[in-house]
């Protein structure tokens, strides 16, 4: 039976960092689709039926990008 090295832990050592940049670069791709999503559904399919809905999905869509910068760098040791 294995068990998971994340959830036991022996010693006080910190995760791999190729552990912690694969998990940043996982979060920031997704922040990211998340925002293209958001921006190709509020123009080409949202705009039909709510103007108003379609600039708050861009609003949103506009303030993923910085909030995906952080989320990439955050914790990483300089």
């Amino acid at each position: 039976m294995r068990r998971d090295p994340r959830r036991t832990s022996v010693s006080a050592v910190r995760e791999a960092q190729s552990e912690r940049l694969r998990r940043r670069r996982r979060w920031y791709f997704a922040l990211m689709g998340t925002c293209l999503v958001l921006l190709v559904l509020s123009w080409c399919l949202v705009r039909l039926w709510s103007t108003t809905a379609a600039v708050a999905m861009s609003a949103v869509a506009a303030v993923i990008p910085p909030v995906a910068v952080l989320v990439a760098n955050w914790g990483e040791d300089h």
